[in-house]
C-alpha cells in the first residue's frame, strides 16, 4: 500500500476501511477505548463514519492521565462530536494493582489486561451484545512488540479475550494516521495532539508508582506544556513531557535539607516513530521551567534534560 501523504490518498484510504468494517461488524455493536489521542481519535471517527451509533465509546481514567485530560476528552467528544460516551474512573482499580510492581513490561501488560477486563464488564452492562472492541493499534506499535516493548494494545491482551477485534489504522505510521485524521475532519486540536502512550503516566513515573510521586509528576508534566506553548514549542516538537524515576537526592530548600525526585524532560522530533531526535531547547525556557517545577511541585528537587535519540533510546523511558 502506497503511503498516505495526501488528502486523496486518505479519502480513498477511508472509504476501503469504511467498507470493511461494516462487512466485518454487520448490525453489530462496538467498545472503543477511547483516551483522546490522536490514533483512538481517528479509529472513533472512522467508525463513527462507518456504522455510527453501533459505537460505544468508553473513556477510562486510570488515574494515569495528564493534568485535565479525561475533562478535555469528556468535553471534546461528548459536546463537539456528539459520541456515544461511557466515562469510568477506575483510578483506585488500577493503581491498587500496581503496586510495588516496578518492571516496566509487567506495569504495560497489567494495565492492558485491567482495559480489557473493565471493557468486558461495560459490555456486559450494555442492553444489547458487544461482539467487537476497536483499537487504536498502529504500525510502529506492532513493530515494537516483536522485539523491543510491549504495548498495551497488542501484547498485553489476555488469551481468554471473547471480543473481535476492529483495527482500522494498524498498518499506518502515525504521521499517515494524521492525514486520515484531517480528512475525516477532525479539529486541528485533535489531529496534531501530543502523542500519549496507553499506559499514560504509568510508564513516566519510573519504576514501582506511588501516588505522591505520580501527582508530583502530572504536576510537573502540566507546567512543561504550558511553557512549550508559552514560547511556542509545542507547535515544532513532535512529543515532549517529564519522566519522574523512583529515586531522590539531596537538596535545599527554604535554607534546609530536602530530599527529591528529579524531573527528567524529554522532547523529540520525529515522521514515523521508528527513529527520532533530539529537539533543542532554549536555555531561557528551560531555565524558566527549572525554577518553576522547582518552586511549585512537592516532592521535585531537579530537573535534567534528556539528550539521547532513537535509537539507542527509545521515546519513552520504559
Amino acid at each position: 500500500m502506497a503511503r498516505i501523504t495526501t488528502a486523496e490518498l486518505a479519502n480513498a484510504f477511508i472509504d476501503e476501511q469504511v467498507a470493511l468494517v461494516r462487512e466485518q461488524v454487520g448490525d453489530k455493536k462496538v467498545l472503543l477505548a477511547l483516551s483522546g489521542g490522536v490514533d483512538s481519535s481517528v479509529v472513533a471517527a472512522l467508525l463513527i463514519k462507518a456504522i455510527g451509533k453501533q459505537l460505544v465509546c468508553v473513556h477510562v481514567n486510570h488515574g494515569l492521565m495528564r493534568k485535565g485530560e479525561s475533562e478535555n476528552v469528556i468535553e471534546v467528544f461528548k459536546n463537539r462530536l456528539d459520541a456515544n460516551l461511557i466515562y469510568v474512573d477506575a483510578t483506585d482499580r488500577f493503581l491498587d494493582k500496581l503496586v510495588d510492581v516496578s518492571d516496566p513490561e509487567t506495569k504495560r501488560k497489567i494495565i492492558g489486561n485491567e482495559f480489557v477486563y473493565l471493557f468486558a464488564e461495560e459490555a456486559r452492562k450494555l442492553a444489547d451484545d458487544v461482539d467487537f472492541l476497536a483499537q487504536g493499534t498502529i504500525y510502529p506499535d506492532i513493530i515494537e512488540s516483536k522485539g523491543v516493548k510491549a504495548h498495551h494494545n497488542v501484547g498485553g491482551l489476555p488469551e481468554d479475550l471473547h471480543f473481535g477485534l476492529v483495527e482500522p489504522i494498524k498498518l499506518l505510521y502515525k504521521d499517515e494516521v494524521r492525514v486520515v485524521g484531517r480528512a475525516l475532519g477532525l479539529p486541528a486540536e485533535m489531529v496534531d495532539r501530543q502523542p500519549f502512550p496507553g499506559p499514560g503516566l504509568g510508564v513516566r513515573c519510573l519504576g514501582a508508582i506511588t501516588r505522591d510521586r505520580l501527582h508530583a509528576l502530572r504536576e510537573a508534566d502540566a507546567i512543561l506544556r504550558e511553557e512549550f506553548d508559552k514560547s511556542g514549542l509545542a507547535s515544532h516538537v513532535w512529543q515532549y513531557f517529564i519522566a519522574v524515576p523512583d529515586m531522590k537526592s539531596v537538596g535545599v530548600r527554604d535554607g534546609k535539607r530536602y530530599e527529591g525526585w528529579p524531573a527528567i524532560i524529554r522532547a523529540v522530533n520525529t515522521t514515523d516513530a521508528m527513529t527520532a531526535t533530539i529537539e533543542e531547547i532554549p536555555y531561557s525556557v528551560l531555565n524558566t521551567i527549572t525554577a518553576r517545577i522547582t518552586a511549585e511541585v512537592e516532592g521535585i528537587n531537579r530537573v535534567l534534560y534528556d539528550l539521547t535519540p532513537k535509537p539507542v533510546g527509545t521515546i519513552e523511558w520504559e
